[in-house]
Formats: C-alpha cells, structure tokens, sequence
C-alpha cells in the first residue's frame, strides 16, 4: 500500500473510534426501544443500565475539553445529579400505577422521549457537541419510530405487494427467455 492510502486507513479508523461512543448511545437507545416494544416491562433493568453508560460517555467526552481539577469534578457531579434526575423520572415510568395506563409502545416512545432529551442537556453541560447531536437525532427518531409502530399493517401490506410484483414481474421474464 502506498503512504497515502495508510494514511487514509489510519484516519478512517481514528474517526470511527472517536465516534464510536456516539454511535453506540444512538444505538443503545433504539435497541431500548425495540427491546420496549417485544418484552414490555422485563425491560425495566436494561433502561436503568442506560443512564450510568451515558453519564461515563459524557464525562469522558467532556474530560478532555477542562483544564483543571476543579472543572472536571463540577463536570462529573453535574452529570451524577443529572442522570439521577434522569433514573428517577425513568422509574416514575415503570411504577405499576403509572404501568396500569400506559402500554408498552408509549412507555417506550416516553422513556425515548426522555433519553433524548437527557443526552441533549447533558451534552450542552459538558460542552460536547456531539453528545447534543445524539439526543437531537434520538429525539428525531421518536415521531418515525411512532409512525413505524402507528402504520405497521400498511408496512406489511406494502412490502408483500412489491414482492408480489417482484415475483410476477422474476416470471414474465423467466417466461420470455424460455420462449
């Protein structure tokens, strides 16, 4: 390989491990959701599991951009109370009382709701940008991820009609060239 495309490499992996964090909160927080959507209330320890994983991501984003000790220990209590407001409003959701009015889907899209909003004010506390893109693109995907689950027959619908069409279109053609 010549220089330039180990250089190329070597920065398309820095760029993604740099990322990586990011990427897997955008991910965490979905699979919460789907995870939600399948197994309802079994789902209670992997969303309280969410709050301590993205309050270390933030913290070791944040760490880098303060120069002094002072600095980084008002950036980690900040972020402590944070995510503990955070559990809380999350456990208020798995209350049986509030368990008996809400189903499974809007306890899902709530606790989503609140997960991008968390992410989004913890990234503009610790000064990373990133951190408040993740809770904007979270808080984006609730009203797709609400007309995914609202139109989910029309989904099925539409998805056997173009392999419907699929097949008739694969046998006209297969027809012809026998012909």
């Amino acid at each position: 390989m010549t220089d330039t495309a180990n250089t190329g490499k070597r920065g398309l992996w820095q760029w993604l491990l740099s990322d990586l964090p990011y990427a897997a909160m955008l991910a965490f927080g979905l699979g919460g959701l789907i995870f939600t959507s399948f197994r309802g209330s079994a789902t209670y320890f992997y969303w309280m599991s969410l709050a301590p994983i993205y309050a270390v991501i933030v913290v070791l984003s944040g760490w880098s951009g303060l120069e002094t000790g002072a600095e980084r220990m008002r950036l980690v209590v900040t972020q402590l109370l944070h995510w503990a407001a955070f559990l809380g409003a999350m456990w208020l959701m798995f209350l049986p009382e509030v368990r008996g009015v809400v189903n499974d889907n809007a306890t899902s899209l709530t606790l989503l709701i609140l997960l991008a909003l968390g992410t989004f004010v913890a990234g503009v506390h610790a000064a990373v940008w990133r951190i408040c893109l993740v809770g904007v693109f979270l808080a984006l995907s609730v009203p797709a991820v609400a007309w995914v689950q609202e139109s989910a027959m029309l989904l099925v619908v539409a998805a056997l009609l173009i392999v419907l069409v699929g097949a008739v279109f694969w046998w006209l053609h297969r027809r012809e060239n026998r012909l």
